[in-house]
C-alpha cells in the first residue's frame, strides 16, 4: 500500500531545478550521450521531485531528475507496485532496478 506524502507542486520545484539556467537542449540528447547530461543533476535542490515528476507521468524523453530515458523505463517495469514515485521518493524510498 502506498501513502501520499505532501510534495511541493511542479510549479514551486521547477524554480529551483538546477538546470532551469542551463541549455534545455543538452538534457534531450541520445544514447551514451544522456549519462553524460544526467551530471547537470548531479547536488539539485529539486532532483527526487524531478525524478518523481518524470516517472510519475512517465515521460519518454531527456534526462530528468538525473535519470536517463532507459533508466525510467526498467524503474517503471521493475516496480509495478509503486503508484505515486512522488510518495514513494518522498518517504525515502529507493530506486531498485536501476
Amino acid at each position: 500500500m502506498t501513502t501520499h506524502a505532501e510534495t511541493p507542486e511542479r510549479g514551486e520545484w521547477v524554480t529551483q531545478a538546477k538546470c532551469r539556467s542551463g541549455d534545455p537542449d543538452a538534457l534531450f540528447v541520445r544514447g551514451a550521450e544522456q549519462r553524460k547530461a544526467a551530471v547537470i543533476c548531479r547536488h539539485c535542490p529539486v532532483i527526487n521531485e524531478c525524478r518523481a515528476d518524470a516517472l510519475d507521468n512517465r515521460v519518454e524523453f531527456g534526462v530528468w531528475g538525473g535519470l536517463t530515458e532507459r533508466q525510467r523505463r526498467a524503474l517503471l517495469r521493475k516496480n509495478p507496485h509503486i503508484t505515486s514515485w512522488a510518495s514513494y521518493l518522498a518517504q525515502g524510498g529507493e530506486l531498485v532496478g536501476i
